[in-house]
């Protein structure tokens, strides 16, 4: 049964119930409505639910006004506290502009810096931000990398990527952790390197063969939606074992393209009812494996994996593969940033680009990087230089440069001669960033492939088999080689007097200069005073003493000018910044 609570005869707004303030009290009602007194108790009078009372009105404006300490929870019905879409689906809340969030933040040293940013902090905003407090040199080639220790997994994060959004994708209470480091691989495929990242064999298209294209079309070809480019090649992909419980690893052939990453079950066939599908590219990642051996059994130590977005934790759900060199693992995990973030990668380029013109536009100083495009051959022979446009006219002067490096001695304004007995000469390369002291081959090795196999990074260590040599590590075509660089002394060797048809005279007898004794002349009288300045002196050599360098720090800038006894010059030095 329901009750009618607004009786007919009755009105249900609060003036008929209570006068107005500006009515006298000796003022009648008005005809149609009863007096106050006639209203019968039993009879229900309706409230509004806005309506206040005089008193509560008054005792309201007569308190102090206290701050609400939760205004989210009394925001209007039109701003809901939780956004819809892929936030509102795993009940995140919205990103406020303004709120601080904490991101802790590695170096290669295992030292950790917390730093406050916002919701929409980009990894470039963080890397620049590290580089001011660390007093580094701003490089385009710092970066952000994605760390799973437990997984043996990281990738690096590109620059418009938002740093908190990849922090809430990671399992709480986990291992995860960012890496600042350097990665001079991340936009080497836009500066047409001498080796190309995609072999022929590895790409193809699924409208027609391309042969012979050139680095720069490939890379619009895969820049371009409209075009459908495709990597192949065969890879081993983990499975389990049936009955024994333990993975397998089984080669396929594997194809790459916008849609995802598939495999065929029967040989190299393209056909769709032999293509099985791995992996979304835009719903996943693709990973780097660092210890796949020691944790996955991997038969290669170029193996990546492809994890997708919704996977937290756990191994359950990876998808690893393992490639058969660097070479081509390189070209699946370039492929695959490439068909996931497309023309953003490219835009992220110009942006580094025009950063650092504008930078070398206010009178930044230069970044120690010296790439091979920038550097051409001069000749100030004569009044004006001029540039050597005739290669073997600059092989010939690069031959005569370095031929004349190996006779002039260095005397630096700022130092004193290594000469004078001064140890300063010997020790000045422990103040730069490549030199890294005294760590094992592997560890230079890793230290290098991590910071990118691009051709001309180096550093230099001190050897652990001759305890006075040193050793550089380079790397060229993905591969790092070392050459052993030993200290010498310049030798003290006795001076002869010429022939003695240009002996002077000396009295009735003549004899060599210098020389005061009166036996034969077919003798000769040894000097003891050198040659030159450069007896006596130590110095730095790759080539068993032929180019001979006072110091490692001649050493280093000469071969980033020069390539001499190596397969490239010097391009990138492999540095670490504590934080």
């Amino acid at each position: 049964m329901e009750l009618d609570l607004s009786p007919p005869h009755l009105s249900s707004s609060p003036e008929d119930v209570c006068p107005a303030p500006g009515t006298p009290p000796e003022t009648p009602p008005p005809p149609d409505n009863p007096p106050p007194g006639d209203v019968k108790r039993s009879q229900p009078l309706p409230i509004p639910s806005g309506r206040k009372l005089r008193e509560e009105e008054l005792q309201a404006t007569s308190l102090p006004s206290i701050p609400n300490p939760f205004p989210e929870l009394c925001s209007p019905p039109s701003q809901k506290p939780i956004l819809g879409g892929s936030s509102g689906a795993r009940g995140l809340l919205p990103r406020d502009s303004g709120r601080l969030h904490v991101v802790k933040v590695y170096s290669e040293d295992g030292a950790c810096r917390s730093v406050e940013v916002a919701a929409e902090a980009t990894a470039r905003h963080v890397c620049e931000m590290l580089v001011q407090r660390a007093h580094a040199l701003s490089d385009e080639s710092w970066g952000l990398v994605e760390c799973h220790p437990y997984l043996a997994l990281e990738r690096g994060v590109e620059d418009h990527e938002f740093v908190v959004e990849v922090q809430e994708a990671w399992p709480v209470g986990g291992d995860s952790r960012f890496v600042f480091r350097k990665n001079f691989a991340k936009y080497e495929l836009f500066k047409s390197p001498p080796h190309t990242l995609f072999p022929e064999k590895m790409v193809s298209s699924c409208l027609d063969a391309q042969t012979g294209i050139s680095h720069e079309d490939l890379i619009q070809n895969f820049l371009n939606a409209g075009s459908f480019p495709e990597i192949q090649g065969f890879l081993q992909l983990r499975g389990s074992g049936r009955g024994s419980g333990r993975k397998l690893w089984k080669r396929f052939f594997c194809f790459l393209r916008r849609s995802g990453l598939y495999y065929s079950t029967k040989g190299t066939s393209k056909d769709p009812r032999h293509l099985q599908y791995v992996a979304d590219v835009n719903e996943s990642n693709a990973y780097v494996v660092t210890q796949g051996r020691k944790l996955y059994g991997m038969p290669t130590d170029f193996g990546f994996c492809v994890k997708p977005n919704k996977l937290r934790n756990g191994h359950k759900g990876l998808h690893i593969f393992c490639s058969e060199d660097e070479q081509s693992r390189t070209c699946w995990l370039t492929a695959f940033r490439l068909f996931k973030y497309g023309v953003q990668l490219y835009k992220n380029y110009q942006q580094t680009q025009s950063r650092h013109l504008r930078l070398s536009f206010l009178g930044s100083p230069p970044l120690r990087s010296i790439s091979d495009n920038t550097l051409v051959a001069m000749d100030f022979s004569g009044h004006a230089g001029r540039v050597i446009e005739n290669p073997r006219e600059a092989l010939n002067a690069a031959m005569e440069e370095a031929q004349a490096w190996r006779k002039k001695t260095n005397h630096r304004l700022s130092l004193p001669t290594p000469c004078s007995g001064s140890s300063l000469s010997t020790a000045i390369h422990r103040t730069q960033p490549w030199f890294h002291g005294r760590i094992s081959r592997e560890e230079s090795q890793r230290l290098i492939g991590q910071q990118g196999l691009v051709d001309g990074v180096f550093l230099v260590r001190e050897s652990q088999r001759n305890p006075q040599g040193f050793v550089l590590s380079l790397c060229h075509l993905q591969k790092v080689k070392h050459y052993l660089i030993l200290p010498g002394v310049r030798d003290l060797k006795p001076y002869y007097a010429p022939p003695f048809s240009l002996y002077k005279k000396r009295g009735p007898i003549a004899g060599p200069v210098g020389c005061s004794s009166t036996r034969d002349r077919s003798l000769t009288c040894p000097l003891a005073t050198p040659q030159s300045e450069d007896e006596g002196c130590l110095y730095f050599s790759m080539d068993e003493g032929q180019t001979r360098f006072t110091d490692l720090l001649q050493l280093v800038e000469f071969h980033q000018l020069n390539r001499g006894i190596l397969p490239c010059v010097l391009r990138h030095c492999c540095a670490r910044v504590a934080l």
